[in-house]
């Protein structure tokens, strides 16, 4: 378990890297849409593994780095790549940046994965603006000793994905022209792919969407007060829905066709996105 200490020196080892920059916006870029990045402008570049306390990424296509810098007029903290409960590492463990940006001045969060479609509706290279999500037996971030600093013990998620920024985001998408899917994303934990059993069970609950991520994350963020706004790449069609079996570098060669409308529709809504009041976690 990390103590708050432990925060605060990934904080302050950040700090020193990039003083007198303060980041206001958190993104996290998923499976295949790491080349947001590459945008950032006066980048400062920070690999997870020197940062005290941060785990470093296994999966080869998450670059494993924190870039700092602008992007479409905000300053932005940017996760190139993200950790996964399927590396082996905890629910907390994977939140853990997301407070440490707490830390460091991010008050809006803005996540962002690859996943198969599980709406009938739906096609590969959609984007779905996520409205809410479902997990039920999964690792939570929360579990254990609360860290007063960050919230209280008890996390109310009736409004995790900002409706404000999701109004912001269906604006900033019919600017350009997109259409912009919206639904349920339902969270596995992986490595494995779900089942064609599992996927007509995520249906009937509700989802639109399945997905191995962000969930832990935005649990975290909801708990120390993040406006927070949510993208899905849907990259495949999941299980039982065609009559074919996953195809290997699917996910990557999807993300690679429409990466372009992905990036102007994130760098969109960080332009079009209400700041708010800027509050420190837990009122510090």
């Amino acid at each position: 378990m990390y103590t708050y200490q432990d925060y605060l020196e990934a904080a302050q080892a950040l700090r020193e890297r990039i003083d007198p920059f303060v980041p206001d916006c958190l993104l996290i870029l998923g499976t295949g849409v790491g080349a947001l990045a590459e945008r950032v402008e006066g980048a400062v570049v920070v690999p997870y593994g020197e940062v005290p306390h941060q785990r470093v990424s296994t999966n080869k296509s998450h670059a494993g780095n924190f870039v700092f810098g602008r992007l479409g007029g905000r300053n932005v903290m940017v996760m190139q790549g993200r950790l996964h409960i399927y590396e082996g590492y905890t629910a907390e463990e994977v939140a853990f940046p997301v407070r440490v940006a707490r830390l460091l001045g991010c008050g809006d969060l803005i996540v962002t994965n690859a996943a198969g479609a599980v709406n009938y509706n739906y096609r590969v290279g959609d984007i779905m603006l996520i409205s809410d999500q479902i997990r039920l037996f999964d690792p939570d971030p929360l579990i254990g000793p609360n860290i007063e600093a960050f919230g209280g013990r008890w996390c109310d998620m009736s409004d995790v994905y900002t409706e404000g920024h999701r109004q912001a985001a269906r604006r900033v998408a019919s600017a350009l022209g997109m259409q912009l899917r919206e639904g349920v994303y339902f969270y596995f934990t992986g490595p494995q792919f779900e089942t064609p059993a599992e996927i007509r069970a995520a249906r009937i609950l509700g989802a639109d969407a399945i997905g191995m991520s962000t969930v832990p994350e935005v649990i975290a963020a909801a708990h120390c007060g993040y406006r927070i706004l949510g993208f899905s790449l849907l990259t495949n069609m999941a299980a039982g829905m065609v009559k074919r079996a996953y195809v290997p570098g699917e996910v990557t060669e999807t993300a690679e066709r429409v990466k372009e409308r992905f990036c102007n529709l994130v760098t969109g809504c960080l332009e079009a996105l209400d700041k708010g009041p800027q509050t420190e976690a837990g009122g510090m």
